[in-house]
């Protein structure tokens, strides 16, 4: 199930503090969301099999370069049930930025107050205070990512 693209903002007095992400990237490497605190984080929740995943990742792709120096993106790699897919996603995409590798959704999981389990894709963006400020539940563009992400930044 995919969402509508619907974007809610929180305000900052009600935003919740988001969990530490961590997990093993499609590179088999760990990563950590502790290692990147203090720094916007955009998560995206995508799978390989997903349609509009496919229609969003060029402007996933374009804002993470965009804004390289104001945010770190990670993608949520889920239900897809070995790493040949979304590998080729990845390389077909050019996706830049860290994927984590999470089949049974478990990291996605760790949003449920934040996200529906079911909505794929969906962006969580958290603010340099390590709280969740922003969610798109659907398809995103750029442009949107890039409003939000800046506002964000700026403390808005």
């Amino acid at each position: 199930m995919s969402g509508d693209g619907s974007l809610t903002v929180l305000p900052a007095d009600e935003r919740p503090q988001a969990p530490v992400i961590e997990g093993v990237t499609l590179d088999d490497e760990r990563w950590t969301s502790a290692d990147v605190s203090g720094k916007v984080i955009v998560y995206n929740v995508w799978g390989s099999w997903c349609a509009p995943c496919r229609s969003e990742a060029p402007a996933l792709v374009a804002a993470s370069q965009k804004l390289a120096d104001q945010a770190v993106f990670v993608g949520l790699n889920t239900r897809d049930f070995d790493k040949a897919a979304p590998r080729a996603f990845v390389r077909a995409f050019e996706v830049p930025y860290v994927n984590l590798f999470d089949p049974e959704g478990a990291l996605l999981l760790n949003f449920s107050g934040e996200l529906p389990p079911n909505a794929i894709p969906s962006t969580i963006v958290v603010d340099l205070e390590g709280r969740v400020a922003a969610r798109i539940i659907g398809e995103t563009t750029e442009s949107t990512l890039v409003g939000l992400i800046q506002d964000v930044a700026a403390g808005k």
